[in-house]
């Protein structure tokens, strides 16, 4: 997960680590791209779009550029909801997109689906 928002990043944090996942952070672009540097490719990646040192979408294509990590699922996370940043990132090799603020039972959601893309869509119950 990476989020210069101390805030932000605390808040997700909490949400994720319920659901039971295990956090790697970084608080800017030049922390995460020593994180992608040096460790193995996790299951996910959460990465803001505006980040120091390293723009969102810089990262997202280093991370593509790497073997060991260019399968990894990437949701942007942003504030901005233009069509233009939206396309930018999902251009840049990002999975999906989520709008802050969002719905922390939405942004759960999206994580299991990137994170089991065979699941077929449950079927509605009438």
């Amino acid at each position: 997960m990476v989020d210069d928002d101390e805030n932000m990043a605390f808040l997700m944090r909490f949400l994720l680590e319920r659901e039971g996942y295990e956090i790697l952070y970084a608080a800017d672009g030049r922390q995460a791209k020593a994180l992608i540097d040096e460790t193995t490719a996790p299951q996910l990646v959460l990465l803001d779009v505006m980040l120091p040192y390293m723009s969102g979408l810089q990262l997202v294509m280093h991370i593509r550029s790497k073997p060991d990590w260019c399968n990894v699922p990437v949701i942007m996370l942003s504030v901005d909801a233009t069509e233009r940043d939206i396309v930018r990132a999902l251009d840049a090799g990002a999975n999906d997109y989520v709008v802050k603020p969002f719905n922390p039972k939405e942004l759960i959601a999206r994580l299991r689906r990137v994170l089991n893309p065979s699941l077929c869509p449950p079927i509605p119950v009438r």
